[in-house]
């Protein structure tokens, strides 16, 4: 049985705001912009099924699993507060989507960064995912040469080799979630009825800006923006940025449909 790590830091008295990594990344990775929010909210962060503290685990990875243990997160650290904002990364903005969608009653607000939607057809089959993909059968090999695509062989090289050793280990995790999410969409728009802000980074990849304007396009809530400067790590590489538009979020479009 899997546990999932999470810490809450913050204002316990606020709004709470949970970051939700991507693939092959973990909470830690949202450590900056965590602290860049803790002055104004309260903060959980976890550490997705299959990465980080919340290891081991054997799956499965599918979006029904990771919406429970989003759900389980919510419920279980910090009583319920209004509002309550969810943000995902990458891979991690579909499980606030589809909770938004299943249970409405938790969420309050959805922002996403560069949430890929593999499922559709305009989306490329040369992305870092899809490669990956290709070697399920390799689930180490596929996570390395997912890593090497996004930070680069040399970088890659520099890690520590317990760095690269437990990105390997966490291989099953992003090649299970990944398939999942090329086989079926895991939100519908038209069910989702909180204010969304759906991200894209200003010098990204064009697919993930499309992708942003998809989400837009689909949730009659939705809105898109786009982070000067960013690429697709943005949340860990532009910390002070993203605070400020999550900050915006919640103050102009989300306390304003909260009920007091």
């Amino acid at each position: 049985m899997t546990e999932i790590w999470s810490a809450t830091t913050g204002r316990h008295d606020a709004p709470h705001v949970t970051l939700i990594h991507g693939s092959l990344d973990r909470s830690a990775g949202l450590l900056k912009l965590s602290r860049r929010l803790d002055d104004r909210y309260c903060v959980t962060r976890y550490d997705r099924r299959g990465y980080g503290r919340s290891i081991p685990s054997d799956g499965p990875f599918g979006i029904d699993q990771h919406v429970a243990d989003l759900h389980a997160v919510l419920t279980a650290p910090v009583e319920r507060r209004r509002p309550r904002v969810l943000v995902g990364h990458s891979y991690g903005g579909r499980r606030p989507l589809a909770l938004a969608q299943r249970a409405p009653e938790l969420v309050d607000g959805v922002v996403t960064y560069e949430t890929p939607l593999s499922w559709l057809e305009w989306w490329p089959g040369d992305s870092a995912g899809a490669n990956a993909v290709t070697l399920r059968r390799d689930p180490a090999l596929a996570a390395e040469r997912f890593m090497r695509r996004l930070i680069g062989d040399e970088r890659w090289e520099r890690l520590p080799a317990s760095t690269r050793d437990a990105r390997c280990r966490e291989g099953p995790a992003m090649v299970g979630e990944l398939l999942d999410l090329r086989a079926r969409p895991a939100w519908h728009g038209a069910e989702i009825e909180v204010p969304v802000m759906a991200i894209y980074g200003e010098l990204g990849q064009p697919h993930h800006r499309r992708a942003a304007e998809a989400i837009a396009s689909e949730i009659p809530t939705a809105e898109v923006c786009m982070l000067p400067g960013g690429r697709h790590p943005g949340p860990n590489t532009h910390p002070d940025q993203v605070a400020v538009l999550i900050h915006e979020f919640v103050e102009h479009r989300v306390r304003p449909t909260t009920p007091a």
